[in-house]
């Protein structure tokens, strides 16, 4: 088991340069938990239990409001950890967690992870820069929020989609995530309805299809000048 342990903690970049002595002792504390789809990880509000990493499938964190509705706070991929702002903190849980396809996760216990960053300067100091992205990333998204209209914030997502996950196949990039409607909406604050009528068009107009299973961007460049040249990331 142990074995079996540190050979997922090294698919994590954080953890690949750890001596064999570091790895023999965070694969001690660290569990292996499976989820399947639509499953709880943790609730918003509760206790600080771990701090977990995505070994395979995906997981987004959100929050509620009081009306109900749900905004994604970030979806995490392959060798991501969350949450961030848990470590060395007393705060609870900031989000909820929920897979959106079948995943392994890894779980470190709080306490136990913290005296083993303690110990372990290296990947502490990438945690740090890590945290430091993700606050790049929430600017970024909050200005977009307050400068663009839904349709060019579900134009950057699916942008920003293409340029992190996905895997060109000659001209087209395949988007290997199983997302709904209404997962993208949650994720980008408007209806369901509006996020159809805009992959709708964009599938007349040639640029892409949608599926359950992901999203193929036949035409980058056409979804690059649908956001502006200035304003596109690559990919």
């Amino acid at each position: 088991m142990s074995l079996d342990i540190r050979a997922l903690l090294r698919q994590i970049a954080l953890f690949r340069e750890l001596t064999e002595d570091g790895m023999e002792q965070l694969a001690s504390i660290t569990l292996r938990r499976s989820y399947g789809k639509k499953e709880t990880v943790f609730t918003e509000g509760t206790e600080v239990e771990a701090i977990y990493f995505v070994i395979s499938g995906l997981v987004k964190t959100f929050k509620t409001d009081e009306a109900g509705r749900e905004r994604i706070v970030s979806i995490l991929r392959e060798g991501e950890m969350f949450p961030h702002t848990a470590l060395f903190s007393e705060q609870p849980y900031p989000a909820s967690a929920e897979t959106i396809a079948p995943s392994v996760l890894l779980a470190l216990p709080k306490r136990s992870f913290e005296f083993f960053l303690e110990q372990h300067p290296a990947p502490t100091i990438r945690i740090i820069r890590l945290m430091s992205d993700k606050i790049v990333e929430l600017q970024k998204r909050l200005q977009e929020a307050g400068s663009f209209d839904a349709h060019d914030r579900g134009l950057r997502f699916l942008a920003d989609l293409a340029e992190h996950c996905g895997e060109r196949r000659g001209n087209a990039i395949h988007i290997r995530l199983p997302l709904t409607h209404q997962d993208i909406a949650n994720a980008i604050g408007t209806s369901r309805e509006t996020v159809s009528r805009m992959l709708n068009r964009l599938k007349r107009d040639g640029i892409l299809e949608a599926a359950r299973s992901g999203i193929v961007i036949h035409d980058p460049e056409a979804l690059r000048r649908e956001i502006g040249e200035a304003g596109a990331p690559e990919f």
